[in-house]
């Protein structure tokens, strides 16, 4: 398939670094109802790959959600819905396993199921079909989803898969033909944490699934590496699960009580071999509230010990304020700075107080006064509207909050601070204190989300809003009953899929399923339960009593906090252990360390106390095969983070965010394969050799064996990228894009195509319109040769303007770029030359790159 004509096709060819393929009794297909971009960053997906490959007799595949454009074209075509490891298409799977992050991808499940070949209610799949499960947060409350799903996974799936896959192991060979999958069922039904619809009825409680110790919960060490940037394009460690701040609107924090945290031993463990395997330069040490880790300044403080001359930074998620720590900050920016987010959540401390957001304005400025003295000048901030109790004094209370990032980042580093504000609107959730409220009417939320973004823009903040239709659909589903399942059935008919994406979203689409089922969409979102009644969700146990949750609203509406639960219990119904370690100290964590055998050495040419010169090395290389679908970004992130795994010594840029020191050569549109290819990077040369010898006697006192050099790397490129050759070159001559002007191509043809070829040779101008003015491409081609089906091309760069193939090449065959995009295309070679560029040029005059 030619995947050029497609939106990012990088998201559908596979073949990336870790990927894993084996052909064994249980296939499982992990399915995230997404792109690729989204289900990629999902760590939970990656664990779960992790464990199924590790169990001998079954695999595990991923499927993705395919982009609009995709879809259509394997509708059109009749073609089923394929996995990226085998091409497997989905109902040639025996378990088929979605993710369930977000209620606005419930449509993407059903439309997965249809592209798949599979039917989408479980009614109607016989015995030949896919056992259908799903897990993740939004299973607590799994009403919208029984009639399309054989079976829910409630809580931690780690060790809960491995059971189900044995189950439908033992059950296939009993039973080989499948005729009696209600038997299979029903023995699903008796594994705690799993939900039959078809077995169960609403009145069994079905508990919650949990791993005690996150020490011995299996976690991947080599995940797979994306060639494409994904949304969290880095290196993810979970660092604990749960939170104790107890606040009232989370969901998160509630169903994954109680708190559990991997030992620092453990994360930078994890962390060392998965910078190792993988070549990325940033990692995350994520949690639902990562500045409350009680090792969070000896994890930082060793890693960068260990890493920081490889340049890989740290990240760090949305944090609490008040858990902001000075030393952790320095520790972040010693490396890299990246990104900083604060969520306030609500403009004023007596709105705080109701959602159990604790802390003071003047830990608010404190904050603050951390993060610009040690330098950062761009900060995240994010608000919800239409919280309970909410008042105009609330919303006004956000721009105030705002201003002061402005004028405290003003104060202090005397710059202008960039300020990015999220809002989106509240969501009531199931098994949170708030359950039985409704959500805010739409026209309140609007008209507040309309006034806070016209107030921070006119101020020069950037304003960042959810739509608040999607919010009103979030709060239909987030708490809907078996009514929903008819209502996001009939949406999906009507074409609605990707609703979480507002260059898709269609909320007509709603409306009229809305008016077809009869489910108004406003009232469903805004109900209201008594707080004695019995919640059609409730059901499900996650651990926590209801008559703590109830507890927990009463004082919501009385504006009394509940503080961190980690200093005394409040009897939520979970039991908590004591922590897994006390907070070490620094001396004591690198000790540790560094006794480790696992200890990670990996050097970089920037701190190694020889170094005070480089050598610049040429590399010429090919991308072929599926590589050729690979943007030329991609391709310089997938050579950088393959020199990184087989630890080449970069050179790295200065700054607050240093890059390693490489040039690359013209890009290649995608789609286009290259067959000599080049990039430019710097090594390390030591301190006694002598830079009036020349670039080969120097890379020989280097101990820099090139031939070595290409070996390794190649050992650690996909299928289709590969480097050839390696060469010094001086460093003061030309840049690659500098250097090259000329340009050799094969292009399979129509020998139909003649006749406009020969017309383009035989113009004097052909005159094309380009963002700065109008350009005469005509001189650009130097040569065109027709041998049989192949057209051989040589184009050049005219008075300092750069060709581009596809402009040239619709004038020249008269085809559409969609058209073209379907033509195999190869750069063959790269030029350059001595002198000016001159019409007459003589071809024996070009002289190759290397």
């Amino acid at each position: 398939m030619n995947f050029a004509c497609f939106q990012k096709p990088s998201r559908y060819i596979g073949n990336e670094i870790n990927i894993i393929r084996k052909d064994t009794e249980v296939k499982v297909a992990l399915c995230f109802p997404d792109t690729y971009e989204i289900g990629m960053s999902h760590l939970g997906l990656k664990i779960l790959y992790f464990i199924i490959n590790n169990i001998p007799y079954a695999s595990a595949e991923r499927v993705f959600a395919p982009w609009i454009d995709f879809e259509s074209h394997l509708r059109h075509n009749r073609i089923p819905l394929t996995s990226l490891e085998n091409k497997r298409p989905l109902k040639d799977f025996d378990i088929v396993g979605f993710t369930l992050q977000y209620e606005l991808s419930y449509t993407n499940v059903l439309n997965m199921l249809s592209l798949g070949g599979i039917p989408i209610r479980a009614e109607d799949r016989e015995y030949n079909y896919p056992l259908i499960i799903a897990g993740g947060p939004c299973t607590v409350n799994p009403l919208p989803l029984t009639p399309f799903i054989d079976a829910f996974v409630i809580g931690d799936g780690e060790e809960v898969i491995g059971e189900i896959i044995d189950v439908y192991s033992r059950f296939k060979i009993q039973d080989s033909r499948f005729k009696h999958k209600d038997t299979l069922l029903k023995e699903l039904s008796k594994l705690e944490g799993v939900y039959v619809p078809s077995v169960h009825t609403n009145k069994q409680k079905i508990k919650r699934r949990m791993i005690e110790n996150l020490d011995d919960a299996p976690f991947p060490e080599a995940p797979i590496v994306p060639f494409t940037s994904i949304v969290h394009d880095r290196i993810a460690i979970e660092i604990s699960r749960g939170c104790t701040k107890g606040c009232r609107f989370c969901q998160a924090g509630m169903i994954h009580r109680p708190l559990r945290e991997r030992s620092l031993k453990k994360v930078l463990s994890l962390s060392q071999k998965s910078i190792l395997n993988t070549g990325y330069e940033e990692i995350s040490f994520t949690s639902l509230s990562t500045g409350d880790y009680s090792n969070l300044l000896p994890l930082v403080k060793t890693f960068n010990n260990l890493c920081s001359e490889s340049c890989i930074a740290i990240s760090l998620p949305s944090l609490r304020v008040g858990s902001v720590n000075a030393d952790v900050l320095k520790e972040i920016k010693s490396v890299r700075k990246t990104g900083f987010t604060i969520a306030p959540e609500a403009g004023t401390e007596r709105l705080r107080e109701v959602i159990n957001k604790d802390f003071t304005m003047e830990e608010y400025e404190e904050t603050l006064t951390k993060l610009f003295t040690e330098g950062w000048q761009s900060i995240k901030l994010y608000f919800m509207i239409g919280l309970p109790t909410e008042t105009p004094s609330d919303i006004k209370g956000i721009i105030n909050m705002t201003e002061m990032v402005s004028r405290k980042g003003r104060e202090i580093t005397g710059n202008r601070i960039n300020i990015n504000v999220g809002i989106s609107a509240f969501i009531p959730k199931p098994h949170t204190p708030f359950q039985w409220l409704g959500q805010t009417p739409y026209e309140e939320l609007r008209a507040r989300q309309d006034f806070l973004k016209k107030a921070l823009k006119k101020k020069g903040f950037n304003f960042k809003g959810q739509h608040v239709e999607l919010s009103l659909l979030e709060a239909v589903f987030s708490r809907g009953d078996e009514n929903s399942a008819r209502l996001l059935e009939t949406a999906w008919r009507l074409g609605c899929r990707f609703d979480g994406w507002s260059e898709v979203f269609d909320f007509n689409r709603w409306l009229l399923a809305s008016e077809k089922t009869g489910i108004d969409l406003y009232k469903y979102a805004s109900r209201t339960f008594d707080i004695n009644s019995e919640l059609s969700w409730e059901f499900i146990d996650t651990g926590i009593k209801k008559e703590f949750l109830k507890s927990e609203y009463q004082k919501a509406l009385k504006g009394e906090v509940t503080p961190d639960c980690r200093h005394i219990c409040y009897g939520c119904g979970l039991e908590c252990k004591p922590r897994a370690q006390s907070k070490e100290l620094i001396a004591h964590s690198s000790k540790l360390i560094a006794q480790s055998p696992e200890s990670l050495h990996l050097q970089s040419a920037t701190h190694h106390p020889k170094i005070t010169d480089s050598i610049k090395i040429r590399v010429k290389f090919s991308k072929t095969d599926t590589m050729r679908y690979l943007s030329n970004r991609e391709v310089i992130t997938a050579l950088l983070r393959a020199m990184r795994r087989v630890n080449v010594p970069l050179i790295y840029s200065e700054g607050f965010h240093p890059h390693p020191k490489t040039s690359f050569g013209p890009a290649l549109p995608v789609g286009v394969e290259g067959l000599n290819e080049y990039f430019d990077i710097e090594l390390p040369a030591l301190m006694n050799t002598e830079s009036r010898k020349s670039c080969s006697e120097r890379i020989s006192e280097c101990g820099i064996n090139l031939s070595e050099f290409i070996s390794k790397i190649n050992a650690s490129l996909p299928h289709g990228l590969r480097t050839l050759t390696a060469s010094p070159v001086n460093k003061n001559k030309k840049s690659l894009n500098e250097l090259i002007s000329f340009y050799e191509y094969k292009i399979t043809i129509d020998k139909a195509l003649i006749k406009p070829i020969n017309f383009f040779i035989s113009l004097s101008n052909c005159l094309v319109k380009r963002e700065g003015g109008t350009v005469d491409i005509r001189p650009m081609l130097e040569k065109a040769e027709i041998n049989n089906n192949s057209l051989h091309l040589v184009l050049r760069d005219t008075n300092g303007t750069k060709v581009r193939l596809y402009e040239i090449l619709k004038e020249l065959l008269q085809k559409s770029v969609e058209e073209l995009q379907t033509i195999p295309v190869k750069r063959l070679r790269l030029y350059g030359y001595s002198g000016l560029i001159d019409p007459l040029y003589s071809t024996s005059r070009r002289r190759a790159i290397d």
